[in-house]
């Protein structure tokens, strides 16, 4: 299965009807009141998670939906904890059992349904990261979890699981334990001040009140502030952590306290009401259309969206028959709204399920209808059995609620804790299987006068190596994408280096990174990885797809520049190529135009370069062979690919450049094999995998170190 966009919305918190509770929602139908039930809340949720699951199921990406929730969850928090401050305080304890007795049956029921599902549909690899992501996703911090993965959602070429869209559920779980803490302190620091200056004796209740609410608007204030300009910087400098980062996140909380305090006074005319309900339901319509919203979020961008939302509030309900607030409290649309909260979670993993099974990246019209269509049927069952788990929550005492909502939770953890830690240890066993040269010896078998022999399992597991078995800095986030101009420079072995050697190039310089790294912490060197996709290193003009390459030109000029700031001892890169266009099949295997130029621009600064051969490459996908023959089955020549005698050794080169050829420590004469001492050569049809290039850390470290003289 293919990858999907990320899922970059939140439902918010369900919606109490009693009158109590975390939404702080009455029967009270007077919407100037600030505190009273806003039927068009309701509606206006239905639309947002309408289009959270229609972006997601047919147009592969996202309609900023997130932050309409976000600040739905804020404008009803404020609301509610600012009340119970002035009806006597806020009871932190009460506040969050109520909560997590509304919140945690419905989750615990979708992750477990969905580890269920990914057990049965999604491939073995995805197996631990869901079960890790099940656990982060129960405990309410998968957002951390996946900025520090460096995540990227909109990265088509990878597996997506179904706990993602948990992330912003997540930073709302965080909202909820520091909401209360904020409002509390600042209604004891606005009360201390006010009866400070005009005595106790002079402090009524309303005094109190209006003193208590202004302290909060303040300190809102400063929150608002403060986080949009942290969003602003860090989205412009690292906008993937940014979107998963609390911090980037909180001043739409924030705008969305502000608008429940500030409501009581904003009553515009009727006129200008109908203006703003319309103009803020097609805006947040649009907003998915208009803007790039993964790539441009949380920054300032995502005021349109608050915004948006912000400007259905204040029209509020108008009761013409032409304000959109009519379209809004239609029946249909605030049921719809009244399960937003499950329709959010089941409609994920549904659609991952179903792109899974049917092997698409993007749903069919039919299709999507259905996926659609059982998110809600799932969605209307689940709520009812949430509402009755609050019912009984509520009472027989303080402690019923937090113990239900723990009863919940703990078989889950158990049981996703118990997976992860079976595969973890799966995953150590393999490891330690592939570091006894004894039964998997990878390329020293050639130097005994054959391949090995296939006597235990191959390593790694063909099916999966395109996913388990790549360089590291793939999932560091240190490889440069085909789209991307920015060069990315990653450090790994020592903070003192005697050497200090660059890796430069594309994905046929990356997959040197194993052996070299391994080189590096054995010798003290510091390693710099600097590659793009299908970006060879030289100032030729290049295509991929057979269209100009610029962006790869851009890049090529920014690594240059870097180079001339860090000043390595030395940069290994490729030397030769079969394939100067990923569009056009394997060329004859040359130097590249430009290659050698470069290489004296190195020079110049006083910077040398070890040129490796490229490795041969078999012209078909490898595990796809394996899978319908046995290794002997997917052979191929040197000559398919390579030149009969190395291109690099035709070529006047400057002293400063090194040529290293590893083609024997890939194939015996006149044959290359898909599996050599056991361990699995390629992963696709050219690409090495990690745990065979490991395999060459003998022979490469005496020929680099030969060549170099180091």
């Amino acid at each position: 299965m293919t990858a999907l966009s990320s899922p970059q919305h939140g439902p918010g918190t369900p919606e109490r009807r009693d009158g109590a509770g975390a939404a702080g929602t009455t029967r009270d139908h007077t919407p100037r009141a600030g505190g009273g039930h806003r039927p068009e809340i309701d509606g206006l949720r239905a639309v947002a998670v309408l289009l959270v699951a229609a972006y997601h199921v047919w147009f592969g990406r996202v309609s900023g939906g997130v932050d309409v929730f976000l600040l739905l969850t804020g404008f009803l928090i404020t609301g509610s904890l600012v009340r119970a401050s002035e009806r006597g305080g806020i009871r932190y304890g009460a506040f969050l059992g109520r909560l997590a007795v509304r919140l945690v049956p419905t989750a615990v029921l979708v992750i477990a349904a969905a580890l269920v599902g990914a057990r049965l549909l999604l491939p073995e690899t995805l197996w631990q990261e869901s079960a890790g992501q099940a656990l982060a996703s129960a405990l309410y911090h998968l957002n951390w979890q996946l900025a520090l993965d460096s995540a990227d959602y909109l990265a088509r070429d990878e597996t997506t699981g179904p706990f993602q869209h948990f992330w912003s559920l997540s930073i709302q779980g965080q909202f909820y334990l520091l909401w209360p803490v904020v409002i509390g302190a600042a209604v004891w620091w606005a009360t201390r001040r006010a009866s400070a200056r005009r005595g106790e004796a002079e402090s009524g209740t309303a005094q109190r009140t209006a003193s208590a609410r202004r302290g909060v608007f303040a300190v809102l204030t400063g929150v608002f502030v403060l986080s949009l300009a942290y969003s602003v910087h860090i989205t412009r400098t690292d906008q993937a952590w940014a979107y998963f980062d609390t911090g980037a996140r909180l001043w739409e909380f924030a705008l969305g306290g502000l608008l429940a305090l500030a409501l009581p006074w904003l009553n515009p005319p009727r006129v200008l009401r109908l203006l703003l309900g319309w103009a803020g339901l097609a805006a947040l319509v649009l907003c998915g259309v208009l803007l790039q919203v993964s790539t441009v979020f949380p920054g300032y961008a995502a005021l349109w969206p608050t915004l948006a939302a912000a400007a259905v509030v204040v029209a509020g309900t108008t009761g013409s028959p032409w304000g959109a607030d009519r379209l809004l409290t239609l029946r249909p649309l605030r049921y719809l709204g009244s399960l937003s909260y499950a329709l959010y979670l089941w409609h994920w993993p549904v659609l991952v399920f179903y792109l899974a099974a049917t092997d698409r990246t993007l749903a069919s019209p039919l299709g999507g209808a259905a996926v659609l269509a059982l998110s809600v049927v799932l969605a209307a069952v689940t709520t009812p059995v949430a509402d009755r788990a609050t019912d009984f929550g509520r009472g027989g005492g303080k402690l019923r609620a937090p113990a239900l909502a723990l009863a919940c939770l703990l078989p889950l953890l158990l049981t996703a804790g118990t997976w992860s830690a079976r595969m973890e240890a799966e995953q150590r066993n393999l490891e330690q299987q592939l570091a006894d040269p004894k039964r998997y010896p990878g390329a020293p078998a050639l130097d005994d006068g054959g391949h090995g022999e296939y006597a235990d399992p191959v390593r790694p597991d063909p099916a999966h190596a395109a996913e388990t078995d790549l360089p590291v800095t793939y999932d560091d986030g240190c490889n440069q994408d085909t789209a991307g101009t920015d060069v990315i420079v990653c450090e790994y072995g020592t903070d003192d280096p005697e050497r200090t050697i660059a890796l430069v190039g594309g994905s046929h310089a990356a997959h040197w990174f194993p052996a070299l790294e391994e080189l590096a912490e054995d010798h003290g060197w510091r390693l710099l990885n600097i590659v793009k996709g299908a970006c060879l290193f030289t100032d030729a003009p290049q295509t991929y797809k057979g269209e100009p390459y610029t962006a790869c030109a851009e890049w090529n000029d920014g690594v240059m520049a870097e180079l001339a700031d860090l000043r390595p001892d030395a940069v290994f890169t490729t030397g030769t190529t079969t394939s100067l266009d990923t569009s056009a099949g394997y060329g004859e295997e040359q130097v590249v135009e430009g290659y050698p130029d470069r290489w004296r621009q190195l020079g110049e600064l006083g910077i040398e370069v070890v040129a490796v051969r490229d490795t041969p490459r078999p012209g078909f996908d490898v595990p796809e062979c394996l899978a319908g023959s046995g290794p002997e089955g997917c052979t191929s020549e040197p000559g398919d690919s390579m030149a009969d005698t190395s291109p690099l050794a035709e070529v006047e080169l400057p002293e400063h450049v090194s040529t290293l050829d590893l083609t024997d420590q890939f194939c015996e004469p006149g044959v290359c094999r898909p599996v050599v001492g056991n361990v699995l050569v390629h992963w696709d049809g050219g690409h090495v995998t990690a745990s065979y290039m490991r395999t060459l850390v003998p022979a490469l470290e005496e020929r680099l170190l030969a060549a170099t003289g180091w």
